[in-house]
């Protein structure tokens, strides 16, 4: 006998759409699965896009206004993907409803609002699940099991980008993630906080750090009207662009390994570039977002002219046989959200967190944290513990 799990998505915009599609795919890819999410509210403040979302994607309820959503006795768990401003107050708001969430990244504004929802989650005893999905690529979760067995040495740098174009045109419209109050600190939150992720993913705490940020768009178009995604606002009033474009980081971890991380919303010709370059004393292993199935892997005894070999992962890695038969069937973006799905909604069933939780994000964000207090200082700063 499969429970039904009642669950609302707060802010319909494109990651709205991207979690509910995920609940709704997980009965195919995980059917064992105790939970089954049912779609019972939705609620986003843009008129008409709420009854839309109801309408397409058969939620049996919707409303404009959060509030309802946490006072709803049918919702167990809620998907919280609204902008970044809203993300503390829905979020303490939802776990004290007693409400089991999913938050998106980077959970509020700063270090103090994502440790304000943890500290929620834990007071009211749910589960809060972090939408940190690239540490869900099977091929990531395999070069962290070869860092973790020793299978390139002791780790001595890493390398890890995020550039992306979604903001380089300069006719972009001004939407809230351009503005301090709103939007936070940029690319920082948007792009880093995913860098951030990983890197403590991959190879453990970051120590310290130095930083250096840059606004390359410093005006955008006011919109005439509500936006979703990254619209365009040809001709519109121009207004200041607030936050950052771009950020370039120095890394000491607590381990002794050195780190570059690097992320720009603005890179004109880079299409969601992502990934890392992990380098030991023995060998090396590299990740691309785009080419998400593979890993590159440097391994053996010969240092020198030692040769790159491309593994295509397959049923052994991560999630991967929840998706696909065998290695080199490709998995996606989406793929990734419903992974993430799954582990939220087995938290819920188990009452035992599984995937990234607030606590990561508490962790990732006292990394941006430290990131803005070296931009300020011009120096070398410590990454407060978490």
């Amino acid at each position: 006998m499969v429970d039904a799990l009642g669950v609302a998505v707060v802010g319909f915009g494109w990651m709205g759409r991207v979690h509910t599609q995920a609940y709704a795919r997980l009965p195919h890819h995980y059917p064992r699965l105790p939970l089954r999410p049912r779609l019972v509210a939705v609620a986003e403040e843009v008129p008409g896009r709420a009854e839309e979302a109801a309408e397409r994607f058969g939620f049996a309820s919707a409303t404009r206004d959060w509030r309802e959503v946490a006072a709803d006795p049918r919702v167990r768990a809620v998907s919280i993907t609204a902008p970044n401003f809203l993300h503390r107050e829905i979020g303490v708001a939802m776990a004290e409803a007693g409400k089991h969430i999913w938050i998106e990244k980077p959970v509020g504004l700063t270090a103090e609002d994502a440790r304000a929802v943890a500290d929620a989650v834990a007071t009211a005893g749910v589960q809060g699940a972090v939408g940190f999905n690239y540490r869900n690529a099977p091929a990531v979760e395999a070069a962290r099991d070869l860092i973790a067995a020793g299978g390139i040495g002791t780790v001595t740098h890493v390398r890890i980008r995020l550039f992306s174009d979604y903001a380089a045109h300069p006719d972009g419209a001004l939407t809230w993630r351009y503005e301090r109050a709103r939007g936070g600190s940029g690319v920082l939150g948007d792009l880093a906080s995913h860098g951030a992720d990983l890197a403590r993913f991959l190879l453990g705490d970051i120590a310290s750090l130095t930083a250096d940020t840059a606004v390359f768009v410093p005006e955008r178009a006011r919109p005439a009207g509500a936006t979703a995604g990254h619209a365009l606002a040809p001709g519109g009033e121009r207004g200041p662009v607030e936050n950052e474009d771009y950020v370039g980081c120095l890394l000491r971890f607590a381990s002794g390994a050195r780190g570059v991380l690097e992320a720009c919303r603005v890179s004109v010709g880079e299409q969601n570039t992502y990934g890392f370059e992990v380098h030991g004393t023995r060998g090396a292993v590299f990740w691309d977002f785009r080419r998400m199935n593979e890993l590159r892997t440097s391994l053996g005894t010969t240092y020198q002219d030692q040769p790159v070999s491309t593994e295509y992962v397959g049923p052994g890695a991560g999630e991967f046989a929840a998706f696909q038969p065998g290695a080199a069937n490709a998995m996606g973006y989406d793929d990734l959200k419903v992974i993430e799905a799954y582990r939220f909604v087995r938290s819920v069933a188990e009452g035992t967190p599984y995937g990234a939780t607030v606590a990561d994000a508490v962790h990732s964000a006292a990394v941006l944290d430290a990131m803005a207090r070296s931009v300020q200082s011009g120096s070398w700063v410590d990454v407060e513990a978490s």
